[in-house]
């Protein structure tokens, strides 16, 4: 029975090339696995076998003490694309016309992030400018809640540049934030690690789908 798992950041696009991956690989027998996971627990779940590749970004601001972590985990960090953060918001929202946005024009709505653990370093969030003080602030652990409460109260994230799937049935938009930050989109493997076909394909897809859906 053919068998492979993937451990991510809360991306959309790790969704959908992993659907097409099991698409592309058919079978009457399989079992997969699709994770989503905090950063910590991406790494520990390539580091221990659980995932066979783990996808991440690191921003530019804390590439130094994440590749670090990376490397204590035995791990390699692959960079696939270079992308820039932007402003995800609800189709209603007022600023929903700007061309660009920074962090002050966004002060007075709430902003919703995903929740890592109590004691996670600042390096491992999963958004671009993490450590900006804001005055509402609300964490969450799942993608469909994050979206529905940036919907429901006006609210904003901070995500990648990569907008594949932004739109189905999230009613959300993005537009570009005003920042020198950059993020670099990639993913983790055990040092010298073999990798599976089925591994190899799943990489080979999320390239194609990075090179597709990548802002910058």
């Amino acid at each position: 029975m053919a068998r492979f798992a993937v451990s991510g950041q809360h991306y959309l696009f790790n969704v959908q090339t992993f659907a097409q991956l099991v698409l592309q690989l058919g079978g009457d027998e399989f079992s997969y696995a699709f994770r989503d996971r905090s950063t910590r627990q991406v790494l520990a779940d390539v580091a221990e076998g659980i995932s066979e590749v783990g996808v991440i970004f690191q921003t530019s601001q804390t590439a130094a003490d994440l590749a670090a972590a990376i490397d204590a985990a035995g791990l390699d960090f692959v960079e696939l694309k270079v992308s820039a953060p932007r402003i995800a918001l609800p189709a209603s929202h007022p600023m929903v016309n700007a061309k660009s946005l920074s962090l002050d024009d966004m002060a007075d709505y709430p902003y919703l992030y995903f929740e890592q653990e109590e004691d996670a370093p600042l390096y491992v969030a999963e958004e671009a400018l993490a450590g900006v003080p804001r005055a509402k602030s609300i964490a969450c652990t799942d993608r469909a809640s994050l979206s529905e409460l940036i919907v429901a109260l006006n609210g904003y994230t901070v995500t990648s540049g990569i907008l594949v799937g932004i739109s189905d049935g999230s009613a959300l938009t993005t537009i570009p934030l005003q920042t020198d930050v950059t993020l670099h989109l990639g993913y983790v493997v055990k040092k010298g690690a073999a990798l599976s076909e089925d591994a190899q394909r799943f990489i080979r897809i999320l390239n194609k789908n990075l090179d597709r859906y990548a802002r910058f």
